[in-house]
């Protein structure tokens, strides 16, 4: 045992205190790959960059129940997460092809290669791609980032010629090795970093220059005023209670619920809307201008998420402003399937190639349903659509509430799935009976005495005809309604409760004006949205 031990060579101390500096090797490699791409899709297509393609075509194939886990625990935050775990997955990665790179320079580099042939493949993919030039931001990056592995692992492992000092203990010659260039490679590694960050930082100049012209034609728009205004909301509809959501969401703190990891920045005076498909007589193809020159209408209408869980946030009301999407279809030449049409699923296609199927008979049945092109008196924000979207009342967003749209097309439900229909939600989504428990928030202490209940009730389309508070275990009590400003909108309620000391928890339902009460059944969200009585437990002392 002890020969064995005395004739087996170590490995000299000097390769262990370089293993650090190859995992660097590694990063500072994958930073350089990803900014010489970021740079690249500045110039070619910002979609195609591959930190956005990869998550992109991560989206498209992760299963509906972790995209559902993904929006209920992040929120929407769930892009950003998406983004970092790729970054964080990509820098661990890099670190151990650069410990390859140690002592194999050429697998090291071909390692990166490969990652770049990932995010060619993940960008070629993707539904929205342009084509072959997609794939160059991660080809050109990979190939950058490969150079700077294999430069920077020659400059860490080439002897100098100079023999470093043995070691006390050393008991051979052979143990010695040569020295290595420190300075240089200092140099060499500070030069990557500070180039990767200027092409990074160039990069993100360029595609906020490219986005300017967005910006710009956002800002010269000037909404008309509309023929059809929406009616005065009425004095009581909002209550004047400490903690309850506002009548009106305001367009920054509305909900966004996606999945665009870049935020389409379309430029109105190039925006097109193509409408086609099956039963369209008469195809149309409209601008911008021809929608702000046709007769326009305002509404009032609470939009809400399929992925909203029970008393979940992911619902909001504000002030549309858009053409009458049934005038637009009846200039085409359609017919809904009542009246011998032969489609009944128009398929929005949004600028990134998201696809939402509605119902061809309710967008055409009377209701509101429109082309948005104003919210709360603005041009459409960039996050929520701009220039336009569609709205439709009573509808769940993923089966109606296209942004960024560019394209209508005319089918049915047997020919075409969209995008969650193949992924397992119901292809049609009315909203369901809702209401929830603004305040008190969960966990709340309040004082033995008066305490105010309040909160938000909705069933669009058909509208909140009572709203029912209980506590604890006891008797359901109708709470007081808020004026009701229009069916398409939430209802503001209130109740006034005596707390008594102790633990105890608050529940609501609503019944809505077609006679339907809210159930207690508890579902999630899948497959065509949440139900079950929102509670809130609070401790009164």
């Amino acid at each position: 045992m002890n020969a064995r031990t005395s004739t087996r060579r170590r490995v000299p101390p000097q390769r262990w205190a370089r293993l650090p500096l190859g995992a660097l090797n590694g990063l500072l490699a994958g930073c350089a790959a990803l900014a010489v791409a970021e740079l690249v899709s500045a110039v070619v297509r910002p979609q195609a960059g591959p930190v956005i393609a990869v998550g992109g075509a991560a989206i498209d194939r992760t299963p509906a129940p972790l995209k559902d886990f993904a929006i209920r625990h992040f929120g929407e935050n769930d892009k950003l997460v998406l983004q970092l775990g790729i970054l964080a997955t990509l820098a661990a990665l890099a670190a151990v092809l650069g410990l390859i790179a140690l002592r194999h320079r050429r697998a090291g580099a071909l390692g990166v290669l490969l990652f770049g042939v990932v995010g060619a493949a993940a960008a070629l993919s993707r539904p929205d791609a342009a084509g072959i030039a997609d794939a160059l931001p991660s080809v050109v990056g990979a190939v950058a980032g490969a150079g700077t592995l294999y430069w920077l692992t020659v400059r860490l492992t080439t002897p100098t010629g100079r023999s470093t000092a043995p070691r006390p203990g050393a008991p051979e010659a052979g143990d010695r090795e040569a020295g290595w260039d420190r300075r240089g490679f200092l140099v060499a590694a500070t030069t990557t970093a500070v180039a990767s960050a200027g092409a990074g930082a160039l990069g993100r100049y360029v595609k906020g220059a490219g986005g300017q012209g967005a910006v710009a034609s956002r800002d010269a728009v000037k909404l008309p005023v509309p023929a059809s205004p929406a009616a005065p909301v009425p004095a009581g509809a909002a209550l004047r209670v400490p903690g309850i959501s506002p009548f009106t969401t305001s367009n920054g703190s509305f909900y966004r619920v996606d999945t665009a990891l870049f935020v389409p920045k379309v430029d109105a005076t190039g925006w097109r809307l193509r409408i086609h498909g099956k039963g369209v007589s008469r195809p149309l193809t409209l601008t911008f201008q021809d929608l702000l020159g046709r007769e326009l209408i305002e509404r009032d209408v609470t939009l809400t998420c399929v992925s909203n869980e029970v008393g979940g946030p992911y619902v909001g009301n504000a002030r549309w402003i858009g053409v009458r999407l049934a005038d637009v279809l009846r200039q085409a030449g359609v017919e809904p399937p009542s009246r011998g049409g032969p489609a009944d699923q128009l398929v929005a296609r949004s600028v990134d190639a998201m696809t939402l199927g509605s119902p061809v008979e309710v967008v055409m049945e009377g209701r509101d349903a429109m082309l948005a092109v104003g919210m709360n008196g603005r041009p459409l924000p960039f996050d929520h659509g701009f220039p336009v979207r569609m709205v439709v009342p009573g509808l769940y967003g993923y089966v109606s509430a296209c942004k960024w749209i560019k394209d209508i097309e005319l089918t049915t439900f047997d020919a075409y799935d969209p995008y969650w229909a193949r992924r397992g939600w119901a292809q049609q989504g009315p909203v369901k009976t809702e209401s929830r428990i603004d305040t008190p928030k969960p966990f709340a202490r309040p004082k033995p005495g008066r305490v105010m209940v309040a909160g938000v009730a909705w069933a669009q389309h058909r509208g909140i005809d009572r709203v029912e508070v209980r506590i604890d275990d006891g008797p359901w009590n109708p709470a007081d309604l808020a004026a009701q400003d229009t069916t398409d909108t939430w209802r503001q309620w209130s109740y006034p409760w005596e707390a008594a000391p102790g633990g105890h928890t608050l529940w609501v339902r609503a019944t809505d004006g077609a006679g339907r009460t809210q159930t207690g059944d508890r579902v999630q969200t899948i497959p065509d949205g949440a139900t079950g009585w929102h509670s809130v437990v609070v401790g009164v002392h």
